[in-house]
């Protein structure tokens, strides 16, 4: 990537990156498209020359290509370990209708994580005068959810009743069937039956102590072992046999550990934790202002670019990504937010004046980046 346009021979900025660069898949749908948009053309695209390899996600291409440029954009991922993804519409019923989609297309989220045997972490994002959900919570907090089998690929089943339910294991050596008794029926319910693998929960493990151990921060696992004393006692024994055998001297270095309650490590895929705002869209498609906040679309690329800047060893690249989230942080931390973070900050009354629509938090992070870029 190249310094470029709009203020990129101002700061001197001149950061590129190496074999196919960042990879970037975008085309979301709804209010998540047209903020990425914006993010995009305002303050990525006039500091950064990317070289990007695009893949539209949006529900009518993932419909058109019966959703192989869902299973393309993941592949693509692990062959540039850096991903920056916009928010897209798993379709229910309704959906299907109002797109008139061949299919009810499973979750891209989901198509996307198995593929990657990755896991999920959500991160605050935190501003001084947003107030916090827990007020006594002084440090960040940063969930990991493993993103693989269990509900994820769950088979679940109406059960009219009555009768038995039973679960078959049938091994491909020709060895005997073990069967297990579930539950005998007396009328109607439901039924679920899940699995996970070692490798991915091995996977899991590595990844939540990579991060733990990249932020030092301690890591602490929920199970609950102590009734599924053989699923969630699994990932018990597997999350103590990597921390022993990989983790647990440098998690003591640096005083940090890992607490148990009753992958490569080099392909990041960074996506803003909420979906497509419909509502704001809906508003949007009729000509009415909006205020949707894109402080999470912003650090998807961030983080995306932060990545990227590791991995290549290029430090104008990850100075520019701090700078940006700087701006963001900043932008709010003056008082210039939408109207959501505004609500929490001033009440649920707030006033038109204390807040900014969609496109003007975004030309105020721009002002803000410009004149960090120049400093």
């Amino acid at each position: 990537m190249s310094g470029k346009g709009g203020g990129g021979d101002d700061t001197g900025l001149d950061v590129r990156v190496t074999d196919g660069g960042l990879w970037r898949r975008s085309g979301g749908d709804e209010m998540a498209r047209i903020i990425w948009n914006m993010i995009k053309d305002k303050l990525v695209f006039p500091y950064l020359d990317l070289d990007i390899k695009y893949f539209d996600l949006g529900m009518l291409n993932r419909d058109a290509t019966d959703d192989r440029v869902t299973i393309e954009s993941a592949e693509a991922t692990l062959r540039y370990n850096v991903a920056v993804k916009c928010a897209t519409i798993t379709p229910d019923e309704t959906r299907v209708k109002e797109f008139g989609l061949k299919s009810m297309w499973r979750s891209p989220n989901g198509t996307i994580r198995n593929i990657l045997n990755g896991t999920v972490f959500r991160e605050p994002i935190l501003c001084q005068n947003i107030p916090r959900i827990v007020p006594a919570w002084k440090k960040p907090i940063c969930i990991g959810r493993h993103a693989f089998g269990d509900q994820y690929r769950a088979t679940d089943t109406v059960i009219e009743g009555p009768g038995k339910l039973k679960m078959v294991f049938a091994p491909e050596n020709g060895g005997n069937p073990v069967e297990l008794d579930v539950y005998d029926f007396k009328g109607p319910g439901v039924a679920l039956a899940m699995y996970n693998v070692d490798e991915s929960i091995r996977a899991f493990a590595e990844s939540s102590m990579s991060l733990a151990f990249a932020k030092k921060w301690p890591l602490y696992l929920s199970t609950k072992n102590t009734i599924l004393k053989k699923y969630d006692g699994r990932f018990k024994d597997i999350f103590e046999k990597v921390y022993e055998e990989n983790w647990k001297q440098k998690f003591e270095e640096h005083s940090i550990w890992l607490v148990r309650l009753s992958s490569d490590g080099k392909t990041l895929e960074a996506e803003a934790a909420h979906g497509t705002v419909t509502r704001h869209f809906r508003l949007h498609q009729k000509g009415q202002e909006t205020s949707t906040n894109s402080v999470a679309s912003i650090f998807a690329w961030t983080r995306g670019l932060e990545h990227r800047a590791k991995l290549d060893r290029n430090e104008k690249l990850l100075d520019f990504a701090h700078k940006l989230e700087a701006a963001c942080i900043g932008t709010v931390e003056t008082g210039k937010m939408t109207k959501d973070l505004a609500i929490l900050s001033h009440g649920p009354k707030v006033s038109r004046e204390f807040y900014l629509n969609t496109e003007e938090f975004i030309d105020a992070v721009a002002l803000n980046l410009e004149s960090k870029l120049k400093m």
